[in-house]
């Protein structure tokens, strides 16, 4: 620990989430086994369509994983999710219940309720202000996230964005709400490797993450044509899955740059993702600028994972973050154009000694985002750290 706080040795903690990607969730349960909590349960529901290999349960005693099972049901999100209240899992008194959806807030506070559960915290990991368009379905999740938000113990936010983005949605205001706690995404910088110190004779882009119309991948492959039209010596590492995928890898196919572009899909051990990263030269995060995009509200994980490996990124000015990053971090923000995109990528990679200073800048301000550092302040909120 880099304090002298340290996690109460008898805690009964229970973590409730959607998807199986690195994130708050993981990085949680692997910060509590690391601090020795007495028992640790963790359920993980599918998340994308993606996702078929069902529900799956996990509890650690003292440390060591005691027992995992998978619950198959049927998946067809979102119309699926409510599935997940049905999921049969361990009833047991629980000292901290983390939700990380509204459905598992809302089984928390009905364990609460009978007695099984002392505190429940709802962990938002986005804010979409209309997550399933216009109609009942997203009313009647708004129904549900505003009753977590009033009834929960505590609230932990990515940012002061999506805060005030759901409060005002919802219509809340304090004493009313549930005390809210900013948590931001972090890294494993104790364990992250870092990109290579010199400045290689290879353009290596890499961009993670999902591959949806918003992130701007398909620009993102313009950009790298471009380059490779201008003779640059660039290639592309793309690392996640998503709806897009078979499109992307056509179109890669059709642009001329197949054997430039790697789709490495869905990588389930995150030291592989590391290890890619670590590989690279620029970190690409070209968010479609639209007034209506939830990134706006959000702290991208991928943006902490590139700072984690020391890469300079590229992005839009979409991440409410985008501004610190370019002043703080090293990063290049431009607009979302195949030619902006491809002038940012070129100006980083002009000078070695400036792409130096911006791997340096970018890891120096990382440190901020280390877990063990960002997680002490929620986990002290709810009374898991006590004093040595």
């Amino acid at each position: 620990m880099h304090d002298a706080s340290m996690i109460i040795p008898q805690a009964t903690v229970r973590i409730e989430t959607s998807g199986f990607m690195d994130g708050p969730a993981q990085a949680l349960r692997e910060y509590l086994l690391r601090e020795g909590v007495a028992d640790l349960l963790m359920v993980q529901h599918p998340l994308g369509a993606e996702e078929r290999g069902g529900h799956v349960i996990s509890r650690w005693r003292d440390g060591d994983l005691a027992e995992r099972r998978r619950v198959r049901l049927p998946h067809a999100p979102p119309w699926t999710y409510p599935l997940d209240m049905l999921v049969r899992t361990p009833r047991q008194p629980t000292d901290v219940w983390f939700g990380f959806n509204v459905l598992a807030v809302a089984r928390g506070l009905i364990d609460r309720r009978r007695g099984n559960v002392r505190q429940v915290v709802q962990w938002c990991v986005d804010f979409v202000p209309d997550r399933f368009g216009a109609g009942m379905t997203t009313r009647a999740y708004d129904a549900l996230d505003s009753f977590a938000c009033t009834h929960a113990t505590a609230r932990f936010e990515l940012s002061t964005a999506a805060r005030d983005g759901r409060d005002q949605r919802h219509g809340l205001r304090p004493p009313d709400i549930a005390p809210v706690h900013i948590v931001p995404m972090g890294a494993w910088l104790d364990r992250v490797p870092q990109c290579r110190e010199e400045l290689g004779p290879t353009w290596h882009l890499v961009y993670l993450g999902h591959l949806v119309e918003r992130q701007g991948v398909g620009t993102l492959l313009q950009t790298t044509a471009r380059l490779a039209q201008y003779g640059r010596p660039v290639h592309l590492d793309i690392i996640g899955q998503g709806p897009l995928r078979e499109r992307l890898e056509t179109m890669a196919y059709d642009l001329g740059i197949a054997e430039r572009v790697t789709f490495h899909g869905f990588v389930h051990r995150h030291q592989d993702v590391e290890r890619l990263l670590a590989a690279a030269t620029v970190g690409c995060a070209p968010y479609v600028e639209s007034d209506d995009s939830f990134t706006q509200y959000a702290d991208p994980g991928k943006l902490k994972a590139y700072l984690g490996a020391g890469l300079p990124i590229v992005t839009t000015r979409v991440a409410p973050n985008a501004d610190s990053l370019a002043r703080d971090a090293g990063a290049l923000v431009t607009s979302h154009s195949p030619e902006t995109l491809a002038a940012a990528i070129e100006e980083i990679h002009a000078n070695a000694a400036l792409w130096a200073v911006r791997r340096r800048d970018a890891i120096g301000y990382a440190q901020q985002f280390d877990w063990p550092r960002i997680l002490r302040t929620p986990l002290a909120a709810v009374g898991l750290l006590s004093r040595e």
